[in-house]
């Protein structure tokens, strides 16, 4: 990257600045005088912080942006030719600057290799109920965990619609379900009314959706539970025909798993077609259609006649191994540059699907290039004599989108010992304004801040205070949130080693997961004021005098 030499340009306005922007009150500076007469002269302390963060420009966030969220690096899915490209613009970004490559033993000091296995489904895996056999891709799709690479017979257990809400509750009954394959209905019980028969639509879960986010409402509450597979039958012909649509983002995916990784723990999940999820119960479509009746007319779950019939299932994965990469600059700091600021963002997105770009300008291109910023800002403090006290590690990871391979890899092998790691700000998605903002001005929401350390939360928020605040929404910070970001980037994996975390987010949009995720859309003077807050919190670990402590453990 060019060096800007912001100075120029902004030396009116840093000056403009100084004086509202002191760390504490101006004070005397005491001189030798002669007998009789006061030397005090008034000296204002400059605000280092201010200055370096007006260096954060909606003009550099585009150039960047617009690089990396071209059609060129094709998506940057992990493993593939434009996340390579991606992994070299970033660490190029991070030499320009005077960065230090960390890694030892690498072929490049910015990268921190590792090696994945590409997982996919061969169209040999099947399912055998009675003298049948249904075929992948045609009357199911599948996302498996291995558990059943040989021919296993099936534990049905058969859990109505899946659903525990409030006034309508499928597991009452259920007893332990750990282990076991549940067989549910997708779509949502009605009562006589024509109206959902729970009581809870002002939480926001779908689960009338027949689609991916029918099950991942579905999840909150069937994960504790553990059973060994989920399958999930389509109610109608037509809306099994949209599975390859209303499930592309999670069909879509080629699963990725470390090399040596254990056995992994999600159920599996099996999307069925009507008439291999009858099979599967012993019935047919009149026994389904009877049983949805007897819930409507009972406004409550019912015991159904099913007796599931016996199957076998036996899934074929092949395995092809590759090298992917996360990216790392080091900025050393002074007294206390033994102890190390993390400030990351995952700079891998979906790659090319259907000939589409799935290009992620928001996600996470918004949070890939925020960090690039952040470390020009830092970079240019330490050129001027004012670099911080503590160290700091940008950190691109690699592996998000695939369950947050990259973030769990480092934190898994750091660099640096994570008992020095002071705090991860991880920053995912902030180049939007959500719906419930739109209008309202300045807004970011922060997740994680409050979980580990009280401390951490209260600097935040007097950061925010201090400069031209934002309003700091906690939504999805709630224990109870059921979209459980708190879980679902890579902070997390920080978060887990007992490392304080702030995860900075703007909110989902329409564009999620889609082609449509383009540059143009990015809302850049409101990334600019996000970066700066994310820049002064940073400036304020890194330079005070004791590092956060870690004095609470919240869900």
């Amino acid at each position: 990257m060019l060096r800007k030499l912001f100075f120029a340009a902004a030396f009116a306005l840093s000056c403009a600045n100084w004086a509202m922007a002191q760390d504490k009150p101006t004070s005397k500076i005491k001189t030798k005088s002669k007998p009789g007469k006061t030397a005090a002269a008034l000296a204002p302390a400059t605000d280092f912080s201010l200055r370096y963060a007006s260096g954060i420009t909606a003009e550099d966030l585009r150039k960047h942006l617009s690089i990396l969220a071209s059609d060129e690096y094709e998506g940057r899915e992990t493993g593939k030719k434009g996340q390579k490209m991606a992994a070299e613009y970033i660490s190029k970004q991070f030499t320009a600057l005077g960065l230090t490559g960390p890694v030892k033993d690498s072929d490049s000091p910015y990268l921190q290799h590792f090696t994945m296995n590409r997982l996919r489904l061969d169209p040999s895996t099947s399912v055998k109920i009675g003298g049948k056999t249904f075929v992948l891709n045609k009357d199911f799709y599948a996302v498996v965990n291995g558990t059943f690479v040989t021919a296993t017979p099936v534990q049905p257990v058969f859990a109505g619609y899946g659903i525990q809400a409030e006034g309508y509750t499928d597991f009452a009954a259920a007893g332990d379900l750990h282990g076991k394959d549940l067989l549910m209905l997708l779509g949502e019980p009605m009562g006589k009314n024509g109206k959902p028969l729970r009581q809870d639509e002002k939480t926001g879960l779908m689960f009338g959706d027949l689609g991916f986010q029918g099950v991942v409402d579905r999840m909150v509450a069937i994960r504790p539970l553990k059973p060994r597979s989920l399958f999930c039958i389509e109610p109608t012909a037509g809306a099994f025909g949209q599975v390859p649509k209303t499930f592309a983002y999670l069909l879509g995916l080629e699963q990725l798993a470390f090399a040596d990784a254990p056995a992994r723990t999600r159920p599996n999940l099996f999307i069925v077609s009507p008439e291999m999820g009858s099979a599967l119960l012993g019935t047919n479509a009149a026994g389904l259609a009877n049983y949805q009746k007897a819930v409507a007319a009972a406004g409550k779950p019912v015991v159904s006649p099913f007796k599931p019939a016996a199957a076998l299932v036996q899934t074929v994965e092949k395995k092809e191994p590759f090298t992917t990469e996360n990216v790392l600059g080091f900025l050393e700091g002074s007294d206390k540059k033994e102890e190390v600021i993390v400030v990351s963002a995952h700079y891998d997105h979906l790659g090319v699907k259907d000939g589409k770009v799935f290009n992620g300008a928001d996600d996470d291109g918004s949070g890939t290039v925020s960090v690039l910023e952040l470390a020009e800002a830092f970079a240019q403090a330490k050129k001027d004599g004012h670099g911080p006290r503590r160290s700091i590690l940008f950190l691109a990871n690699t592996g998000e989108e695939e369950g947050a391979l990259g973030s769990e890899y480092y934190t898994s092998h750091p660099i640096f010992p994570l008992e020095n790691t002071v705090t991860d700000l991880n920053i995912d998605m902030v180049g939007r304004v959500d719906s419930t903002h739109r209008g309202k001005g300045d807004y970011l929401y922060l997740v994680g801040s409050d979980k580990l350390s009280s401390e951490l939360h209260a600097l935040s928020e007097a950061t925010n205070q201090k400069y031209n605040p934002v309003a700091l929404d906690y939504k999805f910070n709630d224990p109870n949130d059921p979209e459980r970001i708190y879980f679902r980037s890579d902070h997390y994996n920080f978060a887990k080693h007992q490392v304080p975390v702030i995860f900075y987010y703007s909110g989902g949009h329409p564009q999620f997961h889609q082609p449509t995720d383009d540059v143009d859309l990015i809302d850049f003077p409101a990334m600019v004021r996000r970066d700066q807050l994310i820049f002064h919190t940073a400036w304020e670990l890194a330079n005070r005098d004791s590092r956060v402590v870690v004095d609470s453990n919240k869900p």
